[in-house]
């Protein structure tokens, strides 16, 4: 039986709300796993649909995968398969990510191409140039990815475009390649940063982490660790967001407000008042008290606003006093949300990669369908500033990133429920 949504409109978000671990960290570290023999803890890891499967993942590779609570205990074997090809690699994007620490440990990999978010194309060519540098041949055959090399060596490498994955991968084998290995253009996002603080602590040496230069000092072996997750910057973003735009207080507690810092500086200029915590009670406060004024967003790699925050700018945008232009640099199917929005009322045009966003006072309820992860939480934000009641479908996505969603912002006053279809 399939479950939705159903959204009532007006309520006002007022409260606190935490923010577990971030889910584009914590898959990667679980990867990161593979690289030593022996069991590596990660706490803070978030309740969502794809942590049990990378643990899926990873078993059908020879580990042993404890789940319990917020904390994940994977033990490695001295002697790893290699063929990740498994049902569950098939349904997560970031199942790509144990193919450097596959190539890195075994000197081979038979790695199944990913699934994941229907957000435009993803393509592997830069992660497979990079391995090619580090001395590994690489090919897709029967729907996997094939890499395999005699032995790795560090080498120059350049990135067209400062592609999270790719780093992660590439980074990921040279930690244990022969050599020195330097990687420009490198992504600089925080889950970048949280992955090389963890390879550092199993051993890796690695310099220039949140730079777009890594070096990488290639090491023997590495050992395992204990690791805590970040907090995730996009629930927080959402959650900012829904602050904003249900004119509501929300405080947001676990995430470094500094990782959000083009956000929280966007809200502001909406009309927000925003401020900022740091240290052990680190987080964020949104108080907006009027209608949202309109801005304009133009997404970019990080430190730039990200690709992922994109359908809460458009939807802030929906209901703010103004016009707006939202330009979209990255994932070209991304603005299939705005279909969904004009649904709801939205006044919305599209050309290339822009959209141009007029504000309407409030939006009208109406039956919705969520594409992806931030698609479908921006449905639901849409959805609170709407009359009468959204049915939102295909949740799933949802709480591919969210956990406890329905739970949270019952918690701040949204009259929101899970309904079975």
């Amino acid at each position: 039986m399939s479950e939705h949504f159903r959204v009532h409109g007006g309520a006002r978000l007022v409260g606190e709300v935490d923010v577990v671990g971030a889910k584009n960290s914590v898959l990667k570290l679980m990867a990161a796993a593979l690289l030593a023999e022996g069991t590596t803890t990660i706490t803070n890891c978030p309740d969502i649909l794809d942590v049990p499967l990378m643990a899926d993942a990873l078993r059908s590779l020879g580990c042993q995968v404890e789940l319990e609570g917020d904390v994940a205990r994977i033990t490695t074997p001295a002697e790893l398969s290699y063929q990740a090809d498994s049902e569950a690699m098939g349904k997560l994007r970031a199942s790509i990510c144990v193919l450097g620490p596959l190539v890195g440990r075994c000197k081979r990999a038979v790695v199944a191409l990913p699934g994941g978010d229907a957000i435009g194309s993803r393509p592997l060519d830069m992660h497979q140039s990079g391995l090619e540098k580090l001395g590994a041949t690489t090919s897709i055959e029967h729907g996997c990815i094939v890499a395999e090399a005699e032995g790795l060596h560090g080498a120059q490498i350049w990135l067209d475009f400062p592609s999270m994955g790719a780093t992660e991968n590439i980074l990921m084998a040279a930690v244990l390649a022969n050599g020195t290995t330097v990687i420009d253009n490198a992504a600089r996002e925080p889950e970048i940063v949280d992955l090389c603080l963890m390879l550092t602590q199993m051993g890796a040496k690695v310099e220039g982490a949140g730079t777009s230069t890594l070096t990488v000092h290639g090491v023997k072996e590495l050992k395992p660790t204990e690791h805590r997750v970040i907090g995730d910057r996009i629930v927080g973003a959402t959650w900012g967001f829904a602050a904003a735009m249900t004119r509501g207080d929300v405080r947001v507690r676990g995430v470094n407000p500094h990782h959000l810092d083009l956000v929280l500086e966007k809200l502001r200029m909406a009309g927000a008042e925003v401020t900022v915590y740091e240290g052990e009670d680190e987080g964020f406060r949104v108080v907006m008290e009027d209608r949202p004024k309109a801005v304009d967003f133009v997404t970019l790699p990080y430190p730039g606003f990200a690709t992922d925050n994109q359908p809460f700018a458009i939807a802030l945008s929906a209901v703010a006093e103004g016009t707006s232009m939202i330009t979209e640099n990255l994932f070209e199917a991304r603005f299939r949300f705005i279909d969904e929005m004009i649904r709801l009322g939205a006044d919305a045009r599209t050309d290339g990669h822009h959209a141009v966003i007029r504000g309407v006072e409030k939006l009208s309820s109406a039956p919705v369908w969520a594409s992806d992860i931030r698609a479908g939480a921006g449905l639901v934000l849409a959805g609170l500033c709407a009359d009468g009641a959204t049915e939102v479908y295909e949740i799933f996505h949802i709480e591919r990133g969210y956990p406890g969603f329905v739970e949270n912002l019952r918690k701040l006053g949204a009259d929101v429920e899970r309904v079975s279809s």
